[in-house]
């Protein structure tokens, strides 16, 4: 039987508009009739026809509620475009680290690569019927739509009359691996299903030392645990900790991926990776067992990761900091040197004071992955990372939470293989040591979600119209609290590419200190109802005698003068933020 391409009419559904991450609403928003359609015909119709017609399309995601379903909406719409073949991790599942790859390494028998992908997830945010759901492209460099295409998408959406579907093509099974295959217009059409894990697992083996990661993973003073959070990551996890690196079962948390993640919010920080952070001694309660010497998480598509020591949290403005330090000599994909590094602008600047050190190239770009994508594609960056847990480096075109794992694993080995002798050297050890040759930069980051959206503009607008008063604000600093520096000067970020000179304006409201403190204030796109405000407080601090102190301590301060100073109660009515890191 051939199957037979459908003209199916529609009309434009308002809020299309792709955030820094893709198209993210509720389930019960994406199952309204035409809604998925919509937005795959017109992602397929801002790509050139030429270079749709007779490709490779990559189709999978973090396995959240409804993802079955959406694939095989997908399936047949790329099918009715000219897409020759789909590919699809077995059971739905891929990384979105793992799709990055497989668009920039996997090849079908005939020798092609994919020339994109559609991956389906709401990263870090709940799954389930109630809960949240989300796609995104990515495109031939394996990195997230650039805003040139992300604005073509939302304008096509506002002015689609029709999508593409076929008639005859059945639902594929996704469970199995195999090709299944369809006749049509155009010739054949394929869709296959293949291991989820293969082609990431090849990669990691070409950028780290797994027999020196393997010899830490199974020495038995060396204690490790691995958090899925129920997310993708699960799959990864099993593969490479247990089968590839020797761990013991136990020592994973949450690896089987659920569509509703658990019940949890699949999100890795103290606040929602409650029980990693039990077991890792950093819990209200005792830990039940002997504390594990490393502890990692996971969000629910596997590019955030959290770092945790015994007893102890590494901010992940640090944490990428460390790996930019020690990534020449631990990490054998790093022995000639790194490129470049760069951060996200509300993370903290350690990682300036490491580029600085080892006269290395520094870059401050806004949030979103597809700006390290650029510079990674120009040579221009190794070592990247961002304070919402993303980290990552140019062996793909997206945050990479396995990868930083893997990356921390073999500073370890590397530190204790160094050392010698009985005692092995803990994480702890390694970030204290670090602020001992670099500073520490204290910092902190209040989340306050679903904040009425009209509200949350106004926070903002009251912010920027205190920036044309710095006298007025330096004046209210010193009656909240006399002991913080004066503001020297105050601005909303914007950033020029150096690789294709696109602009990038209101970026975030920035309020910086003359002792180099900083007060950022952001609105996040990242949420699928209301607003979230994110309010980032940072201190550096140089003297080694003074970095030892608790954060909450040593950034008292500042949160006082944040919260006055942006009246933040009074235009949320928030008392207090939903999440603090």
């Amino acid at each position: 039987m051939v199957f037979q391409v459908v003209k199916q009419e529609t009309k434009p559904i308002d809020g299309q508009k792709p955030g820094t991450s893709g198209l993210r609403k509720k389930v019960t928003v994406f199952k309204q009739d035409h809604y998925l359609a919509n937005f795959v015909q017109s992602t397929f119709d801002a790509l050139p026809s030429e270079k749709v017609k007779g490709s490779n399309i990559v189709v999978s995601g973090d396995g959240r509620y409804w993802s079955t379903e959406a694939i095989q909406i997908i399936i047949k719409i790329a099918a009715a475009n000219g897409v020759k073949r789909v590919w699809v991790g077995q059971n739905t599942l891929l990384s979105t680290p793992a799709v990055s790859a497989i668009i920039r390494d996997r090849v079908n028998s005939n020798g092609e690569k994919a020339y994109g992908a559609f991956i389906l997830t709401a990263s870090h945010n709940p799954g389930g019927p109630d809960e949240d759901f989300g796609i995104k492209y990515n495109c031939e460099n394996g990195g997230p739509a650039p805003e040139s295409l992300t604005d073509k998408i939302y304008s096509n959406t506002k002015a689609i009359s029709a999508y593409y579907t076929v008639d005859g093509i059945p639902d594929v099974d996704v469970t199995k691996i195999g090709t299944t295959s369809f006749e049509g217009p155009d010739g054949t059409f394929e869709v296959e299903v293949f291991d989820s894990t293969e082609d990431y697992v090849k990669l990691m083996k070409t950028i780290f030392d797994f027999t020196a990661i393997k010899d830490l993973l199974t020495n038995p003073k060396f204690t490790f645990c691995y958090d899925a959070l129920n997310g993708v990551a699960g799959v990864y996890a099993k593969r490479i900790f247990l089968e590839e690196l020797g761990a013991q079962e136990s020592s994973l948390l949450n690896c089987v991926p659920k569509e509703d993640f658990g019940g949890g919010h699949p999100d890795p920080n103290l606040t929602y990776a409650k029980e990693l952070v039990q077991v890792m001694g950093l819990g209200k309660k005792p830990p039940t067992n002997d504390v594990p010497e490393f502890g990692a998480a996971a969000d629910g598509d596997a590019d955030r990761n959290m770092i945790l020591g015994k007893r102890f949290f590494v901010t992940p403005s640090d944490s990428v900091a460390i790996i930019a330090a020690n990534a020449v000599g631990a990490i054998p994909y790093f022995n000639g040197g790194l490129k470049g590094v760069a951060r996200s602008m509300p993370t903290s600047a350690a990682l300036d004071v490491v580029a600085q050190k080892l006269n290395l190239k520094f870059f401050e770009v806004p949030t979103g992955w597809k700006f390290f994508g650029n510079l990674m594609d120009a040579g221009m960056c190794s070592v990247c990372g961002e304070e919402s847990f993303g980290t990552g480096s140019d062996h793909i075109r997206e945050k990479d939470g396995i990868w930083a794992v893997l990356a921390w694993l073999s500073i370890l080995a590397h530190r204790n293989k160094l050392a010698g002798g009985d005692k092995l050297v803990t994480v702890e050890e390694i970030v204290t040591e670090h602020w001992n040759t670099y500073g520490r930069h204290y910092y902190t980051r209040y989340d306050y979600e679903n904040v009425d959206a009209e509200a949350a503009k106004k926070l903002m607008a009251h912010l920027v119209d205190l920036q044309s008063k710095l006298g007025d604000v330096n004046n209210m600093i010193k009656e909240i609290r006399p002991d913080v520096a004066e503001v020297k000067e105050a601005d909303e970020f914007e950033y020029k590419d150096p690789v294709d000179n696109s602009v990038s304006s209101h970026q975030g409201i920035r309020y910086l200190f003359k002792d180099g403190s900083r007060l950022v204030f952001r609105l996040s796109g990242t949420g699928s109802v209301g607003a979230t405000i994110r309010l980032y407080i940072e201190q550096y601090e140089s003297d080694p005698t003074k970095t030892f102190k608790p954060s909450a301590e040593a950034l008292a301060p500042l949160v006082e003068v944040a919260l006055k100073l942006s009246k933040i109660e009074e235009f949320t009515g928030r008392s207090e933020p939903t999440v603090i890191t």
